[in-house]
This record gives C-alpha cells, structure tokens and sequence, in this order.
C-alpha cells in the first residue's frame, strides 16, 4: 500500500472568536476542518459572515486563531510566510512603480539580483499577458490589468500556495471570465497550490476541483462538493448540461443549506 500523502494545506478544527462592539464575543469561524492536497484548486463559497475571509487569514499568518490550527507541509501556520503568496480583491499595486517594478518588489526585499530579478518579473508578466505594458504605470492600467499584475507579482517570489480573497470581485463580468481563464492557464503551467474565495457560484465551479461550501452564524463547514470537469476548461464545459447540474447543487449549498440535498440529474 503507497503512504499516505500528507495535505498541502490542513486546517484542523480551526475557530476564531472576535469581539462585539458591545464588548460580547461572536464566533466568526466554527471547528472549521479541510485538507488542501498539493497542486490542488479549491474554491470557497458561502453567505457573508461564513468566515471564508477569515479562515485564508488565518491561513496567510495575517489572522492567530482562537482554536485548532492551521499546517502547511506539516508545519504549524505562525504568521506571514515566503511560501504563501496572498492576492486580495484591492490590487494593492504601488502606484509610482512600473509592472515590472511591482513584479520585482518583493524579490528585491528578498535581495535577489537585478538581473535575476529581471528575468524572473519578465516571465511571469509574459505569462499573464502583459508585456507590452511592462513598462505602464498602475494608473494606465484596466482593473483586469492591475489584477494580473498583482497575480504576476504574486507568483513571481515563487509561493507554493496561492491565497485569493475574491480578486475577480470589482471587475466586470466579462473581464472576470477572461481572467479566469488567464489564471488556469497561469496555474496549468505553474501548478501552486491554490485556495480561491469567492461569492461566485458559477466563478466556483469553473475553475476548481472541489468547491468548499461554508455556513454561516457560527462559519463553519457545510460541505464539499467534487468538480468532475476535467482541466483545461472551455466554453463549452461552461455551458454544458453537466456544468449547469453541479452550479445548481452548489447553488442550493450555498443559499438553501437546510435542504436535503437532491438526487443527481445527470
């Protein structure tokens, strides 16, 4: 019998209380429990106030929880880390500094060399489709264009995992299908471990293997529902019969969590 591969990611019984203006405490997250295998693209939906947002904080370091813990590779999460990169729906770009400058940034506090540097940034900003802005200040850029070069930057201080907190969440319809697309060819290539918030159902199922469904008041683990598309996606997976049944089962998770889950359709 092969051993058993140890989880990327495993949040064990993880809970996080914050205190109430009133000076009462709520629960935000609830005994959340979830393994994340290497590799693997999971995406977390659920109602505001489900803790999805605190649960990848906790996991980035940025956030202690109240109970359980968090292990990357085994290890206790204790803070911030090299091995996760964190993208948030704010692009968070440095607005006097070129695409290429923000891409290096974080190389450049790792002491790297300029033309290591260089080389690094070149390829990931190719990789995401903008070198002819390479040279672009912030301010020229779409918001499709800044958030590529947030994921650009992200990837290029080469993080095992990839944390994002709804970085689709301001832009446009069909800007935020084109760059779903963009980031599964980006993790094709790349293949980091990534944990994907979002409150999009449809956005959910398209780009993950698993769709992580959370309940809220306490946020807790409602459950996890399997994508059985097989990568790369397409249109015409998006438009499928099949893709329409697993969107309304994950649908019906998210916004009738007390039903019964119905039989399969197909």
């Amino acid at each position: 019998m092969a051993p058993e591969v140890a989880p990327k990611i495993a949040f064990e019984a993880v809970s996080r209380d914050f205190a109430a203006p009133d000076g009462s405490r709520f629960t935000a997250l609830d005994r959340f429990s979830l393994a994340v295998a290497d590799g693997e693209f999971v995406t977390v939906v659920g109602p505001s106030g489900c803790g999805k947002s605190t649960a990848m904080a906790i996991a980035a370091g940025l956030t202690p929880p109240s109970g359980g813990r968090v292990l990357v590779d085994g290890r206790a999460v204790r803070g911030p880390g090299p091995d996760r990169g964190v993208i948030f729906q704010q692009y968070a770009l440095f607005p006097w500094l070129t695409v290429r400058r923000n891409v290096e940034f974080g190389l450049e506090i790792a002491g790297r060399p300029r033309a290591e540097r260089r080389a690094v940034a070149d390829h990931f900003i190719d990789l995401v489709g903008l070198t002819p802005f390479a040279e672009a200040l912030p301010k020229t850029l779409s918001g499709g264009m800044k958030q590529r070069c947030a994921i650009a930057r992200a990837y290029a201080v080469n993080p095992a995992i990839l944390l994002m907190d709804e970085p689709f969440g301001a832009l446009d319809a069909l800007t935020r299908v084109g760059l779903q697309d963009q980031l599964l060819d980006t993790w094709s290539r790349e293949r980091r471990t990534v944990m994907f918030i979002t409150h999009d159902v449809e956005e959910a199922v398209y780009l993950a293997s698993r769709v992580v469904v959370m309940a809220a008041r306490p946020g807790r683990l409602h459950s996890v529902i399997a994508v059985d598309l097989p990568y790369p996606r397409t249109e015409e997976m998006r438009l499928s019969s099949h893709f329409a049944a697993l969107r309304n089962r994950v649908w019906r998770a998210v916004y009738h969590p007390d039903r019964p889950e119905e039989a399969p359709t197909c």
